[in-house]
């Protein structure tokens, strides 16, 4: 069975190296698995939420793009794409928002910490808390339930997201499925020794913390920012205490299981911090130099960037534009051509669509035309003198005789008892004509 994992990066900023260890890494090296279908996007139209500066929102989702593909992501083998360019996504996001339930998004713990944060402050509960703010999960669960993800990996802060979406889904599957589950449930997947990494003063690394290690700024930057990181008092020849050095954490996150050993002993012998910091910066620089070198190649070449989210929005809406028609066809966003209540004994016919249609035309005739089920017309007939005539003409043509088809040009004519009753459309070319005749002679079998 192949397993769909589906991850996002909102584009509110530049990628920091929580993003990487908790997000990009893992994500690329299971996208390499031969049984995994891997969708990841940009999730740009979460970053609206948190930030209202276009410039910010428009450098960052380069930035991001560069570098999911500088750390090796292969878009020949995942579907890579920003989510804006899925218009598929707000509309089921609507569908969603239809069938989820208030007190389902009252418990979202970003609306209750905005929430908590003024009345502590003795502000109105709700203030400064948009929709988007408060609606966020249902988005969330629209990016994750299109493209029916079997897992997708957060940090530990996000779980109730997923929670959510699996809330939502199933709700939308009781209602409308008729037993037929449109979604399949979605797990979160967390890698557990680096799901949440710590920043420069021990809080989660985060840009809302001012608190981040750059991916890919120059080795220089790198440097600085893990000089800053905030260690203890512990004097060089005093034993470190590794479990509790936020500093050891982002080491192990990225060292081998020996490199790990060494470090640990080391600490533990009394190693001062600022080596500490020096073989922090020595492991972090050998990993990240050369997908450095390509990020900056990328940043040089937006629009080759662009052509490949393209391509890749192209290849994820295969999926998602026949999925919202399922989806709409469920909820009842049917067509009228659609017959939607048909008695047994006209089942048959229900199934293929095809049907008349009289009409007067302008001068006062009478005529029909077989359209088929997707209402494209297979056949205009002749001018009749009065609907009768015509009526009798279009039933003749329903009692399953074989049909008098003749090539005319770039169409054909309908011959009924050696008269020319009808004719079709103008097609392309031949091979168009001899596929519209048969889907004539298709539509009129079930007629019959």
């Amino acid at each position: 069975m192949t397993t769909r994992i589906l991850t996002g990066i909102t584009t509110t900023g530049t990628p920091h190296l929580g993003n990487y260890a908790g997000a990009i890494r893992p994500a690329i090296v299971a996208s390499r698995a031969a049984d995994v279908d891997s969708f990841y996007f940009l999730a740009d139209y979460h970053a609206l939420i948190k930030c209202d500066e276009p410039l910010r929102i428009q450098r960052s989702r380069l930035e991001i793009a560069a570098t999911w593909l500088a750390c090796g992501l292969d878009t020949e083998r995942v579907t890579f794409y920003r989510q804006s360019d899925i218009p598929e996504v707000p509309e089921l996001t609507w569908l969603l928002t239809c069938v989820t339930a208030k007190g389902l998004l009252n418990r979202a713990h970003a609306y209750k910490a905005s929430v908590d944060k003024n009345i502590e402050t003795g502000e109105d509960p709700d203030a400064g808390v948009s929709m988007g703010l408060y609606s966020y999960p249902v988005l969330m669960a629209a990016d994750i339930l299109m493209f029916n993800a079997h897992k997708v990996p957060v940090g530990r802060d996000q779980i109730q997201h997923v929670e959510m979406a699996r809330d939502i889904g199933q709700r939308f599957n009781h209602l409308f499925g008729q037993g037929k589950e449109f979604f399949v449930m979605p797990q979160a997947l967390i890698e557990e020794s680096v799901a949440t990494l710590p920043g420069l003063d021990g809080r989660k690394m985060s840009k809302s913390y001012d608190n981040t290690i750059p991916l890919f700024g120059s080795a220089k930057q790198l440097k600085d920012a893990i000089s800053r990181i905030i260690t203890d008092s512990r004097a060089p020849g005093e034993a470190k205490d590794p479990d509790n050095s936020h500093l050891f954490t982002l080491y192990q996150a990225f060292a081998t299981p020996a490199q790990q050993a060494e470090f640990r002993a080391e600490l533990l012998g009394g190693l001062a911090w600022g080596e500490a910091k020096q073989r922090l910066f020595q492991l972090l620089d050998n990993e990240l130099g050369e997908a450095r070198e390509r990020y900056h190649a990328l940043i040089e070449r937006p629009a080759d960037l662009e052509d490949i989210l393209l391509a890749g929005a192209a290849k994820a809406r295969k999926t998602a534009t026949p999925f919202l028609g399922e989806l709409r066809e469920a909820v009842g966003l049917r067509s009228f051509r659609s017959d939607l209540q048909v008695s047994e004994g006209s089942k048959k016919k229900a199934a293929k669509g095809a049907h008349f249609v009289s009409f007067r035309d302008d001068d006062g005739g009478f005529r029909f035309r077989l359209l088929a089920a997707d209402g494209e017309q297979l056949l205009l007939s002749k001018r009749f003198a009065d609907g009768k005539s015509a009526g009798q003409v279009s039933k003749r043509l329903q009692d399953g005789s074989a049909l008098d088809l003749r090539v005319q040009g770039e169409g054909f004519t309908l011959w009924l008892d050696g008269e020319n009753i009808g004719e079709s459309p103008v097609f392309a070319d031949s091979t168009a004509c001899e596929a519209a005749m048969q889907r004539l002679r298709e539509a009129l079998a079930p007629i019959a």
